[in-house]
């Protein structure tokens, strides 16, 4: 199998080629200059600081030209958050850091190519378009602008359309084989929420109010330390307090956004609430908290356990749901009880008008 491998540093090159050849015939290319030397054919791996623009601006002349290619791999660091979602804004197919996932990835893509499955193992389109709107959503409020609210509708509307198209479990899999960190999570707890109100019958209008709900739930990380929100393992009690501070940073970034709904605010800054008060930022209890925010708790704390974090493995589903049955007080137990088609066997999407 050919890989064409682009790196921004030569000394990467001898390193690359210990681990894959020859079992992979690897074609180098030192990203410099303004005119991508390289061929049409092959897979591509790219090895590059993702956090220089100038360096992404390289890596895009390249993508032109292998635009043909559905398989992009991106090699980068499990831990540095900001550069796994530029890769995936740049249409990577796969995210790596270790030279066994380098290994496996390439050999489940050379299987693939043989059993002319084509695109059988890539991300969809619409995981694609949802995780670079995810990207572009947090970046701008990385930056301190605005937040534009269309980026977390597109993205909600594309995870609904996956779903839609093919089904709960699958849309499951793919987000979690293909996005790591952050941005998984935001994309798990919108398919989980838009799953659920699938489930119980909620209307379409219903349905993309929550799944907004929960494409913007974490925004507020955006403004959390990277030194904090990429650390691998458990947080010190002073930078607990700081995450915990993300609800309410995001309620602040987005309760001046003209046409976002209270309701949609209420589930950004209370996602972390529980019925017996001991949630936060508020220690709201019982009645105070929303059909909408405990359905959204129910989906966030689900999305947690599922999915896969550099420190620990991701937990079974039918572990994850006795987790959410051990919290009857916190969580509604009716709710609970209704969310188990979907955390054990997942959901056939139909909503009302």
């Amino acid at each position: 199998m050919l890989v064409n491998f682009v790196t921004d540093e030569p000394g990467k090159i001898p390193a690359i080629r210990a681990i894959l050849e020859p079992q992979f015939h690897i074609v180098p290319q030192v990203l410099q200059g303004d005119d991508p030397k390289i061929g049409a054919n092959g897979m591509l791996m790219v090895d590059a600081d993702l956090r220089k623009m100038d360096c992404v601006e390289r890596i895009k002349r390249v993508l032109r030209v292998k635009r043909t290619n559905p398989e992009k791999m991106f090699v980068v660091p499990a831990h540095l958050q900001v550069m796994i979602a530029q890769a995936y804004a740049l249409g990577a197919t796969a995210v790596v850091s270790r030279p066994r996932e380098i290994i496996s990835k390439l050999i489940q893509f050379a299987n693939d190519e043989k059993a002319d499955h084509g695109n059988a193992d890539t991300a969809s389109p619409e995981t694609k378009n949802s995780a670079a709107a995810l990207f572009s959503m947090f970046e701008t409020a990385r930056e301190g602008k605005p937040v534009n609210l269309a980026d977390a509708e597109y993205a909600t509307s594309q995870v609904i359309a996956n779903i839609v198209r093919t089904g709960f479990n699958r849309w499951l899999d793919e987000v979690r084989r293909h996005h790591e960190g952050t941005f998984q999570h935001c994309l798990l707890v919108t398919g989980v929420a838009v799953g659920f109100a699938f489930d119980i019958g909620f209307s379409k209008a219903d349905v993309k109010r929550l799944g907004l709900a929960a494409t913007l739930h974490d925004i507020g990380k955006a403004r959390i330390p990277l030194a904090i929100l990429d650390k691998q393992g458990e947080l010190k009690p002073a930078e607990e307090e700081i995450m915990r501070c993300h609800p309410v940073i995001g309620y602040d970034l987005l309760k001046d956004i003209p046409k976002i709904s209270g309701e949609v605010l209420d589930g950004v800054r209370h996602h972390h609430e529980y019925l017996d008060g001991s949630g936060y930022p508020d220690g709201l209890a019982g009645s105070d908290i929303s059909d909408l925010v405990r359905l959204l708790t129910i989906s966030d704390i689900f999305a947690a356990l599922i999915e896969f974090r550099p420190y620990r493995p991701a937990m079974s589903r039918p572990d994850a749901y006795k987790i959410l049955c051990s919290m009857d007080g916190k969580l509604e137990h009716a709710l609970v009880k209704a969310f188990q088609r979907v955390a054990l066997n997942g959901t056939k999407p139909s909503a009302r008008s």
